[in-house]
């Protein structure tokens, strides 16, 4: 566990959710599908994007991307499961009927985060060759 990619992790989440506490009722409104959408094609590969740039940063070794992505990602699996409970609380600016969509675009940028531990340099990564059995 890298603590400073932690803390970056936790700079991200924090972030993101001043970020749609300020703006979400603009990006996820009931019934409008297209907010939706831009908030999964844009926080999957942005937060794969992110991950590179930080193991990159932080000079870790291909075989630490991994460890380097769960660090980046810990405080997001650890704290969204809070706002989705809380949703009201955390974010009274958005109706309620758009909680599964805010989860779920939670769930495709954690998925992002990991995605990205693959990408070394843009060939595919140590681990993406180990898992095409190479």
């Amino acid at each position: 566990m890298n603590i400073r990619l932690v803390l970056y992790g936790l700079g991200i989440w924090v972030g993101a959710t001043i970020a749609l506490r300020i703006a979400g009722q603009y990006l996820l409104r009931p019934g409008d599908w297209k907010g939706t959408l831009i908030l999964f094609a844009v926080s999957f590969p942005l937060m794969a994007w992110i991950v590179r740039r930080l193991c990159g940063r932080f000079q870790l070794r291909p075989e630490q991307w991994p460890a380097g992505a769960v660090s980046i990602a810990l405080p997001t699996l650890l704290l969204d499961p809070f706002s989705s409970a809380f949703f009201p609380v955390v974010f009274p600016n958005m109706a309620p009927e758009v909680a599964g969509c805010l989860a779920g675009g939670c769930f495709g940028a954690a998925r992002g985060r990991w995605s990205g531990r693959f990408s070394v340099h843009g060939d595919g990564g140590e681990g993406a060759s180990e898992a095409a059995g190479g």
